[in-house]
């Protein structure tokens, strides 16, 4: 079976005998039945599996983090004619390096990168460890412009149910537990669902956009933020 993590959440792995998991940076504890696989739309499919190259795949990071791409799979251009190519390397667009073992570990989206006083947060780990809460259903990460911060990290929301709402402080302190303090989300935004493609991932660039539906409750509790004026624990 063939998914991305938000599907697999959802789901009985057990059912399957092997999981393919793409879409995204994958959640750090894997069950045993799982194979990531990385690829894109200009590779035809993944190229990539539990970070080894197929046969005929080059990877290559640059001195950005960038991951690199050359193979025989590789689109020639767009349909505009338009070639990214250079020297056949593509470049992805995605962060990652390499591990111990010589694995490539893709870290996520350049853009999706939040830097929030200086510090580099990855959307997916934060999700990861929101997405333990029994009140979260379904969440997901971004930065938002913030004129002290430059950036502050916001979470969207779907409660798990509607009587029993997160709060900022819990989930704060959840992250906070597990991660660096200035991971922990500033801000939540409790939504009815959340933007994604008919295969289940989240279109986070759709997340800033104001024009997701607010969860039903009672109207007091629907945004708990931290005032953008106070610094808080880091």
């Amino acid at each position: 079976m063939s998914l991305v993590a938000t599907a697999m959440q959802r789901m009985d792995i057990n059912l399957f005998r092997t999981i393919v998991l793409g879409g995204s940076r994958p959640p750090d504890d894997l069950p045993a039945n799982v194979v990531t696989t990385y690829g894109m739309t200009e590779t035809g499919s993944g190229v990539v599996y539990d970070g080894l190259p197929l046969d005929g795949v080059e990877i290559d990071i640059d001195d950005r983090g960038e991951i690199l791409l050359r193979c025989a799979m590789l689109f020639r251009a767009y349909r505009d004619g338009r070639s990214p190519l250079v020297d056949g390397w593509f470049a992805t667009g995605d962060l990652g390096e390499f591990d111990v073992d010589g694995r490539l570990v893709v870290m996520g989206r350049r853009d999706e990168m939040i830097t929030t006083g200086g510090e580099k947060v990855w959307p997916a780990r934060v999700e990861a460890v929101i997405a333990e809460n029994s009140m979260v259903g379904a969440v997901a990460v971004a930065g938002v412009d913030d004129a002290e911060w430059g950036q502050r990290v916001v979470a969207w929301i779907v409660p798990a149910d509607s009587a029993e709402l997160p709060t900022l402080d819990g989930i704060r302190s959840s992250v906070g537990a597990q991660l660096p303090m200035y991971m922990a989300p500033r801000e939540i935004r409790l939504v009815d669902a959340l933007p994604t493609t008919s295969s289940g991932k989240v279109l986070r660039h759709e997340l800033t956009t104001e024009r997701l539906r607010s969860a039903p409750n009672d109207g007091t509790n629907i945004r708990k933020r931290l005032d953008p004026g106070r610094s808080g624990p880091r």
